[in-house]
Order: structure tokens, then C-alpha cells, then sequence
């Protein structure tokens, strides 16, 4: 896990995120890129295996999957800071030999609970927005996230952009609403759960960005925080809704395939938890939204090509090349500092 960072060349840390207040319009360091590409290939294979749990395979309990995913990070930051390879400070972050075996102070988890909370929503939500509505269309759906988070971190952090970051957010929504105006598998409910998790993705992104500095913790500190205040809370509500007794009556829960999609989800959904601090933190939440359309690109072609769900049509490639236009020109003022 540390050598998911290159080392500085001033010999500090940088597998851990130090927090800190920045202008939003300043230029990604090369760091920055490095981070984001890790996400866009997190968020694209997490996507694919996600669908094909739930759909390829029907699973029904989309919230035990959250619940898997929850418990193997749990456990995989408790092995990786037992072991002093992690820590969970900043403070602690800057030798290895000093670090201790410590964990998050109980005040310090009661001030990341607005993370911790709208982190849960935020994947409840997400995962079950996937459930009925094909890949290319969630995506298409997903990009709009850009507009709430750019509202969120307005009213959160107080963040303004400069106006040529504004025209290529305008242009990635453009796009999206381009791409799913002929849509014929149009569903009420899952178009407005994928809209609803939109918004709570920009909450918990915001969350991510005001807190994280006040906070001490660097990443793998808000991971963990998010873990053992989410973990109890889900396992309840999963055991009072009956979606554990479903799980236990799966027809395909012991079969080699099943049970490697839902190893491989959990293991992507820690890399992916990771790379969205570190990509938030780094950079900014609207360009780890951004990030997010960029790797749509290869999802739609995914999702395409393994699952099927939606013809070629001429309106729906418009939309989404006037999307990626949108996200390469985001990326651009990104990298210019513009």
C-alpha cells in the first residue's frame, strides 16, 4: 500500500494526503494526475463488477454488498496499521519507525460522523441507482453530479471557479442531457434514485473537502472513520430488512464465480475508497467529480460491449463525445491553472 505513492524528493511521506485549504483554480501537480488515473481505473472495473453482481447474477441485496465492502476495508486498515505499515494521523505520517499501533481517538470519529454519514448514503444510494438502468445511460445520468458538486462546495467550503471551468461543466451537462434524449428504457424510479445519488455524492465529496483538514486524519484515518461508524449502522439495517436471510438463500452464493465478482468488488471499492481522498483532497472535489466523466469513456464501452444495454444510436454518441469534450477541456484548465 505505501508504494502506491512515488516518494517526494524531499524525502516526505506521500502516501498520505496532507490537507489544506487551495485555490481551486490552481494547477494540478503531476502527483495530482497520478492520483486521478488511479481512480478512473478503480471506478471503471468497481462499475462493471457492481453490474454484474446485480444484474448478470441478480443479486438482491445490493446493501450487503456495501456491507462486504465496509468489512474487508475495516479489517484490511486494522491488518495495514497493526502491522505500522499505515497510520491514521497526519502527524504520524512522517516516519515509519516513530509510528505507533494506535487508533482514531473517539472524539476525532464523533467529528468525521458528517463524513461517515453521507458517505453511507452515498453508497447506498450508488449502488442501488445501478440496479435498474443500463451502464451507458448511468454514466450518461452520473456526469450531471458535477453541477451539485459544484453548488455543494459553494455553500460548504465557499469554493468559486473561474469561468472557464463553469463553461466546461455547462458542456459535460449539455452533453449528458444530448445523450439521453432518446433514451426508450426510460424508468421514473431508477432515472431519480441516479439523480438522488448524484447529490449525495457532491454532499459526501464537500464533506471530504471541509472536513479533511480540520479533521488531522489523512485518508486511510477518514476510511477507517468511515468503517466503524457505518459498519454497525448497516449490518443492523440489513438484518432488519431480511437482506441477510436473502443472502444466505442466494442460489449462486457458493458458486466460484459469484463469490470472486463480490472478492474483487471489495478489494476495488478500498483502492477506489483511497483514490477518492487522496483525488479530493489533492485536487479538489469538483475535479474528482470531473475524473468521474472522464473514465465514462471506457464504462460506456464496457458496458456496451459486456452488457448489452443500449443500442448504437447517432444522438446518444453525440452526447457523450460533447460530454468527454467538456471533461478534456476541465482537464486542460486543470493543468493549466486556468
Amino acid at each position: 500500500m505505501v508504494s502506491m505513492e512515488s516518494s517526494s524528493k524531499n524525502d516526505e511521506p506521500q502516501n498520505l494526503p496532507i490537507f489544506s485549504k487551495k485555490n481551486p483554480n490552481t494547477a494540478m501537480t503531476k502527483k495530482g494526475v497520478y492520483v486521478a488515473i488511479s481512480y478512473m481505473a478503480c471506478a471503471v472495473l468497481l462499475v462493471i463488477f457492481n453490474k454484474a453482481a446485480l444484474s448478470s447474477y441478480s443479486f438482491p441485496c445490493a446493501n450487503v454488498i456495501t456491507l462486504f465492502q465496509m468489512i474487508s476495508s475495516t479489517l484490511i486498515l486494522y491488518v495495514l496499521r497493526h502491522w505500522k505499515v499505515i497510520s491514521f494521523t497526519v502527524q504520524d505520517s512522517h516516519t515509519v519507525a516513530t509510528r505507533t499501533t494506535d487508533l482514531v481517538p473517539f472524539k476525532k470519529v464523533l467529528h468525521c460522523t458528517p463524513v461517515a454519514l453521507s458517505y453511507l448514503l452515498y453508497m447506498l444510494v450508488s449502488m442501488e441507482s445501478i440496479r435498474g438502468i443500463n451502464v451507458p445511460m448511468y454514466t450518461t445520468l452520473r456526469r450531471t453530479t458535477v453541477f451539485f458538486t459544484m453548488m455543494a462546495e459553494y455553500f460548504l467550503a465557499r469554493k468559486k471557479y473561474s469561468s472557464y471551468v463553469v463553461t466546461c461543466v455547462g458542456i459535460i451537462i449539455l452533453g449528458a442531457f444530448v445523450a439521453g434524449a432518446r433514451d426508450l428504457s426510460f424508468d421514473y424510479y431508477s432515472y431519480t434514485v441516479v439523480l438522488f445519488s448524484n447529490i449525495t455524492t457532491a454532499v459526501y465529496l464537500a464533506c471530504i473537502s471541509s472536513l479533511g483538514e480540520s479533521s488531522g486524519l489523512n485518508s486511510f484515518g477518514l476510511m477507517w472513520c468511515n468503517g466503524i461508524i457505518c459498519t454497525p449502522i448497516l449490518l443492523l439495517w440489513t438484518a432488519y430488512s431480511g437482506d441477510l436471510d436473502a443472502t444466505m438463500n442466494f442460489s449462486y452464493l457458493y458458486t466460484t464465480g459469484f463469490q470472486a465478482v463480490i472478492v474483487l468488488s471489495c478489494a476495488l471499492a478500498f483502492l477506489l475508497n483511497y483514490s477518492v481522498f487522496l483525488n479530493t483532497t489533492i485536487n479538489s472535489a469538483l475535479t474528482q467529480t470531473v475524473c468521474g466523466n472522464l473514465k465514462d469513456l471506457f464504462t460506456v464501452g464496457f458496458g456496451w460491449l459486456v452488457f448489452r444495454g443500449l443500442p448504437f444510436d447517432l444522438l446518444n454518441i453525440a452526447g457523450q463525445c460533447l460530454s468527454f469534450l467538456g471533461s478534456c477541456l476541465y482537464a486542460y484548465c486543470k493543468l493549466k491553472g486556468i
